[in-house]
């Protein structure tokens, strides 16, 4: 919880007076019952009405200043919870934007969502109680001890008798509640996550039909969540009976002793009426106990949640740099291994090639052969395991990610458009580009003139996930927001996928025109023909490497290829 809850440091001063007024409130609360019982004692049974007058104004009045200070207890409590959440919700959504990708995919999203939503609310209402109650519910009970035995040792030591065993009993539900709390988070996180695959798919459900089967699976876990709440739930009820049981029972033993010590005048009935109005309030914080450490357990285990984001340490250096990129003149990868965290199999293995600038590399395969984890390498959106990738004359270890990415044009498999216009998402990476340079990456990714179709043209809005775009368009306008940059370097991982065969063409033929440097995975024979060399690769391995004349010679995969789509172009044909 400590990294966590450094981000309430530049709110103390807020803090400070709100902790002021709650030991405002709390002074106030522990005073009234000796007021109490001097109003019985002096006023009351000595039937002096003036002390009654003058100790309940004077009680009326500390009531009022109680009142106004629980008011701006709650003000400075509310902006401390609100400030300190968007806070711990920046820096976790900063933190997963600097992570590696090979860091960040050891979280799943649904559980990132939970993290950023549920548990940074959890935190911030535990934050927000703490500063109004929860501090004051604990100060409470010693407060009332330690004034009851201002007023009469014997009587405060009947409710000093069950703290020991109280405590103990308090210390070990805490512990319990963390662990159940804990589990609860997790549940939660495989219900999202149920929720988020469910919704993805949703065409693919109701096209078979899967509706009944997945809403059973779905219950499957969300029953899961059910149970470990309830079993939560129950085990924090169990602290107010017991509590309460032990509390009246020495309240009971208080009137029972007090009572008899009024019979043989040892005490007054002001002092018994003032122990017995504390061991009350004892009794009503002990009350909230159960409430305060759920919540304080659940605060723990979203907090422990938070911060195994906030302490990682694997983070980008993606640091601006000034000036003009370095140049260079060729791509080389030598003897380049490549393992995914956690996994024993190596996707990539020795892989070795060379693309000098302004040449086009086609890469083909099967899929699972590693050509998107091998084009991923380049921008160091994963690290080699072994090997080295050299680009110019250094190894791109010794490049800043920022100079290395800023010459890097890379379109990934899944087309991503995000919300707003397309114009947006064309700036998306180019805020300042002019509406000529939209208009030339867009005729060069041959999408303008479909753009320009839209009734409202490049302010066209996008809908979630481009739900209102073909497949083909949300390619051309991928390509189209890479080549506003004017890379250097161009990576197109099968993007091209959804076009039609006369468009893929068009847009070859453009980017021959442009001075870049281009590497294109595609299943497309006629794509890779166009290409300066062809990389095939099988179960992450090179299996050859050389021109188009060259693999039809001499590659039987490759021969298998174009045998597989002159088949294929003849079934159409028919």
């Amino acid at each position: 919880m400590k990294t966590v809850f450094s981000y309430a440091r530049p709110y103390k001063i807020p803090i400070i007076i709100a902790l002021c007024l709650t030991f405002l409130e709390l002074s106030v609360e522990l005073i009234q019952p000796l007021l109490i019982a001097k109003i019985i004692d002096d006023g009351i049974t000595a039937h002096d009405s003036s002390v009654v007058i003058t100790w309940g104004s004077i009680m009326m009045g500390l009531a009022v200043l109680a009142f106004v200070s629980g008011i701006v207890n709650s003000y400075f409590s509310a902006h401390v919870a609100q400030s300190f959440a968007y806070d711990v919700r920046s820096a976790t959504f900063r933190h997963l934007q600097k992570m590696t990708l090979a860091t960040f995919l050891t979280f799943q999203s649904s559980s990132l969502i939970t993290r950023l939503t549920n548990d940074v609310t959890i935190i911030q209402n535990f934050l927000f109680m703490s500063l109004r109650i929860m501090t004051r519910a604990p100060l409470v009970v010693i407060g009332s001890l330690i004034m009851a035995f201002f007023v009469n040792v014997q009587l405060a030591l009947l409710l000093l008798v069950t703290a020991p065993f109280l405590a103990i009993f308090l210390w070990v539900m805490v512990k319990q509640g963390v662990s159940i709390f804990a589990s609860v988070q997790r549940r939660l996180d495989r219900v999202n996550r149920m929720a988020q695959e469910n919704l993805r798919a949703m065409r693919l459900v109701k096209a078979y039909l899967r509706h009944a089967f997945e809403t059973s699976r779905f219950n499957r876990v969300a029953e899961a969540l059910q149970k470990d709440t309830v079993r939560a739930l129950r085990t924090m009820e169990l602290i107010l009976p017991v509590l309460l049981f032990f509390m009246n029972a020495s309240l009971m033993a208080v009137l029972w002793f007090g009572a008899k010590q009024i019979q043989t005048s040892s005490i007054q009935v002001g002092e018994l009426v003032a122990v017995l109005n504390y061991g009350l309030r004892m009794t009503g914080a002990f009350s909230m106990f159960s409430f305060l450490i759920m919540i304080f357990s659940r605060a723990k285990a979203s907090s422990e949640r938070i911060e195994e984001v906030l302490v990682v340490e694997s983070l980008e250096d993606v640091q601006k740099e000034r000036g003009d990129l370095p140049h260079w003149e060729r791509l080389r990868f030598h003897d380049v291994s490549f393992s995914y965290k956690g996994s024993d199999r190596q996707a990539l293995r020795n892989i070795n090639f060379e693309l000098k600038r302004g040449e086009t590399l086609a890469i083909m395969g099967a899929t699972g052969s590693g050509k998107s984890t091998l084009v991923q390498l380049i921008p160091r959106l994963f690290t080699p395991t072994s090997g080295e990738i050299v680009l110019g004359e250094q190894p791109l270890q010794r490049w800043s990610l920022s100079q290395l990415r800023e010459l890097i044009g890379y379109v990934p498999q899944q087309s991503l458009l995000f919300t707003g216009t397309i114009a947006d998402n064309l700036r998306w990476r180019a805020r300042h580009a002019m509406d000529d340079e939209l208009i030339e990456a867009t005729t060069n990714a041959q999408i303008h003139d479909a753009i320009q179709a839209f009734p409202n043209g490049y302010d066209t809005v996008i809908g979630q996930k481009g739900v209102n775009l073909s497949g083909g368009q949300k390619q051309r306008i991928s390509i189209a927001r890479a080549l506003i940059r004017k890379p250097e370097l161009l990576i197109l991982d099968d993007s091209t996928s959804a076009l039609d065969i006369q468009t893929e063409q068009r847009f070859l033929n453009a980017l021959q025109t442009l001075d870049v440097t281009t590497i294109i995975i595609t299943q497309k024979v006629m794509t890779a023909e166009r290409a300066d060399a062809i990389l095939l690769l099988e179960d992450g391995q090179v299996v050859d490497y050389g021109t188009s004349e060259q693999l039809a010679k001499r590659s039987k995969l490759y021969q298998r290829l174009i045998a597989s789509q002159k088949e294929s172009e003849g079934n159409e044909d028919e």
